[in-house]
């Protein structure tokens, strides 16, 4: 039987001006899955993500691999929780793209042989290895999402979160991008408004609105549901409604 790699009861967080994002947030993830978060802009997505490695802390603990998410525990957590934000300049800010990719095996106190192992394994994962000595600010969009999440890789984290990882992408980085993540062995979060990405590449999806999981289940029963996607407007792609048809 699988363990939990995340596990959250009866969150509530609500920011600095009074404004309640998160309500009775209640979720478990299974390591090794693959998890799609789904909602409008307001949903709560984003909030509930930087729980998840202490960014922000609500009112109950949000647990790693059992270990509570606490000022106390946030080295551990880091290690095992990566980040992976919907802005990639706001993860890429060194010389050159292996000094960004290198940026946290230094921080953990690696020894620099660890450290340029773990660095060209992140990029050659990710399929950037001869872009290493290239300026991360110098590239594509598609190539500074890859780059961003070797900087999680390349920690060796037991699972990544990932922000709207396909937004501004062109057709061809975002299926290079779809190809990266089923090829990613690992508890993966993803939150994102691409319905055929989490089609593609996700095992359960947890429908957010106002703040609350209104329902949660193995992705193609979400998905399909077209009453249910309506009412928390989300419209079903009309090659899914010609397949349903058929069936």
């Amino acid at each position: 039987m699988c363990k939990k790699a995340i596990e959250i009861s009866h969150l509530d967080y609500s920011y600095p001006d009074g404004t309640r994002a998160l309500a009775d947030i209640t979720l478990d993830v299974l390591e090794g899955e693959t998890l799609g978060l789904i909602g409008s802009n307001g949903a709560g997505k984003s909030t509930l993500l930087l729980h998840l490695n202490g960014i922000l802390q609500g009112s109950h603990p949000v647990r790693i691999l059992g270990i509570p998410v606490n000022k106390g525990n946030l080295s551990f957590i880091r290690s095992q929780v990566g980040m992976v934000f919907q802005d990639p300049d706001h993860q890429l800010f060194m010389p050159t793209v292996f000094d960004d990719v290198s940026f946290g095996p230094v921080n953990m106190g690696m020894k620099t042989e660890e450290v340029n192992a773990s660095v060209r394994e992140a990029l050659a994962e990710v399929d950037v290895l001869p872009l290493a000595g290239r300026s991360s600010h110098h590239l594509s969009v598609g190539e500074k999402r890859r780059v961003s999440i070797a900087t999680v890789l390349s920690m060796k984290p037991g699972m990544i979160v990932l922000d709207e990882p396909s937004s501004n992408l062109d057709p061809r980085h975002r299926r290079e991008l779809i190809e990266l993540l089923n090829r990613l062995r690992m508890t993966k979060i993803i939150a994102t408004h691409d319905l055929p990405l989490v089609w593609e590449t996700c095992d359960r999806v947890a429908l957010m609105d106002g703040g609350r999981i209104c329902d949660i289940g193995e992705t193609r029963a979400i998905l399909s549901d077209e009453i249910l996607m309506e009412a928390h407007d989300f419209q079903m792609p009309f090659a899914w409604k010609e397949r349903k048809k058929s069936r």
